[in-house]
């Protein structure tokens, strides 16, 4: 029997099982729920606490809402408009999320999933959730490590910390403990080999590498090849058998995909690269069907990320369908679009600050009033600020977004604050130093900016069209926003 997984391939798949397994026990925001007893409405809350708004058997949490708000505050729009941007409250952007759940629904119902290209893609996503939730269970408890054994890992490589030894050490026991288990599974399963294929397999990929039939300039195989150049026999010559199962040529050429071209195996032309190959290819079904012999595909977080999956790709098809109804607009309209709103299309407007992080706003009160009072700016920092290494730099609306005007009212070498902007993933005040400000130009037309100016118009046709058929969707899909739990939420309320 060959070992179907390669020292390093193994060590990889063990390094990103240990930090899985520190996430074993977590889960996500529900999906699920009871549907409404009544019609659409805006009402008092009742039910979960958690729960603000339900559709259908859908549900929205009061986390779910909170992230998507701070999500929604930052900037999206990097092409250097300077339109002034104002934060969306909770109500507003809930109506828009369950919009966006009935948008999927009505996608679903549609059968935008039915087609080859989604069903495989969603069968990948499943079957690695699936993989990983069965190593991790496998793995669960087992990657405990002894101080004497990571004071060895250190004294052999003095470089290393303790956490870096302690993960190197739990990195090797998983490698072992997988190496292990997949021969059992691999064993349990009864695989064979069917070599007389091999041939017959490196035939064809030759042909669809040196012979496509859509001429290329690159020269590898694509993905559209594998389901378009195959004949339904070739698709269906079998490599491998096992319990319940088997691997096709379709499945080998899927895994050759799963590979960027430049680290794709070399040999595929010869019988002994198309075993080695297979092996690969063997290892997911193998996993999953242990999985499934477990019970694990009927997990309930698996099956509610699967279906969060699915619920993305049905809202990005029924969004990509709407777009189609937006015309492109004329030179004419263009130029029209552009003559109204010149400011929009104004460049290189930017700020160079300076800036003092601060935990809360009396913090950031202290800071102003001891830089109003002479304080030396540096020397200030280093004494209140969240981030002691500080340098100027430049900034723009792009970057700012609903902040910005609060920083364009400042004029050079003046303190501003305090004021508040984004901070890793939340928000948090901060005094700034304006360094220099550049007001930039407004360009009259030309052909350069035509592409630019198209982009905005079509953008806001899309989004009115979106917001449109939102609306029209929430009339055949039942909702309820629970107004009560949701009318404290404020993400720019910070402390």
């Amino acid at each position: 029997m060959t070992r179907l997984f390669s020292s390093k391939s193994t060590l990889l798949l063990a390094g990103l099982l240990i930090a899985l397994c520190h996430l074993c026990t977590a889960g996500q925001s529900a999906t699920g729920g009871q549907k409404p007893e009544q019609p659409s409405a805006i009402r008092p809350a009742d039910g979960p606490s958690d729960i603000v708004a339900r559709i259908s058997d859908y549900v929205v949490t009061r986390e779910e809402l909170e992230k998507r708000l701070m999500r929604e505050l930052h900037p999206y729009d990097y092409d250097s408009y300077n339109e002034e941007t104002e934060p969306v409250d909770a109500k507003t952007l809930l109506m828009k999320m369950a919009a966006e759940k009935a948008m999927a629904m009505e996608a679903r119902e549609q059968g935008y999933l039915k087609d080859e290209m989604s069903q495989a893609a969603i069968k990948r996503y499943k079957d690695r959730r699936l993989r990983n939730l069965l190593l991790q269970n496998h793995l669960q408890g087992k990657l405990t490590v002894t101080e004497a054994v990571i004071e060895e890992q250190m004294k052999a490589n003095p470089k290393l910390d303790r956490t870096r030894a302690m993960q190197m050490v739990q990195r090797e026991k998983a490698n072992r403990l997988l190496g292990r288990y997949f021969l059992e599974i691999y064993r349990k399963f009864h695989v064979k080999k069917l070599s007389d294929n091999f041939l017959k397999a490196a035939q064809i990929h030759q042909r669809l590498l040196l012979h496509p039939k859509t001429p290329r300039e690159m020269q590898f195989i694509r993905t559209d090849q594998v389901r378009n150049e195959l004949t339904p026999e070739e698709k269906n010559i079998v490599l491998a058998t096992f319990d319940q199962g088997k691997i096709t040529l379709k499945d080998w050429f899927e895994t050759l995909c799963e590979f960027s071209p430049t680290s794709r195996p070399r040999n595929l032309n010869t019988p002994k690269g198309v075993e080695q190959l297979l092996e690969r290819a063997l290892g997911m079904p193998l996993l999953v069907s242990e999985a499934t012999l477990l019970g694990l595909d009927k997990d309930k977080d698996l099956l509610k990320q699967v279906r969060e999956y699915e619920d993305r790709m049905l809202l990005s098809k029924a969004k990509l369908a709407k777009y189609k109804e937006v015309k492109d607009p004329n030179t004419e309209q263009i130029v029209a679009y552009f003559n109204k709103n010149k400011e929009v299309f104004r460049t290189n407007r930017i700020l160079k600050i300076d800036l003092i992080w601060c935990e809360d706003l009396k913090t950031a009160q202290q800071v102003k009033v001891e830089l109003d009072s002479g304080g030396d700016f540096e020397a200030v920092r280093q004494k209140y600020s969240l981030v002691k290494e500080g340098k100027p730099f430049n900034t723009s609306p792009g970057s700012e977004g609903l902040f910005w005007k609060d920083l364009w009212k400042g004029d050079p070498n003046e303190i501003v604050g305090p004021v508040k902007g984004f901070y890793r993933d939340g928000i948090k005040w901060r005094i700034v130093k304006i360094l220099e400000k550049n007001p930039g130009e407004v360009k009259e037309y030309s052909i350069d900016i035509q592409d630019r100016v198209k982009r905005k118009m079509v953008n806001e046709q899309r989004n009115d069209l979106l917001e449109k058929y939102g609306e029209e969707i929430l009339k055949k899909y039942p909702y309820e926003i629970y107004a009560d739990k949701i009318k404290d939420i404020n993400p720019l309320d910070i402390p």
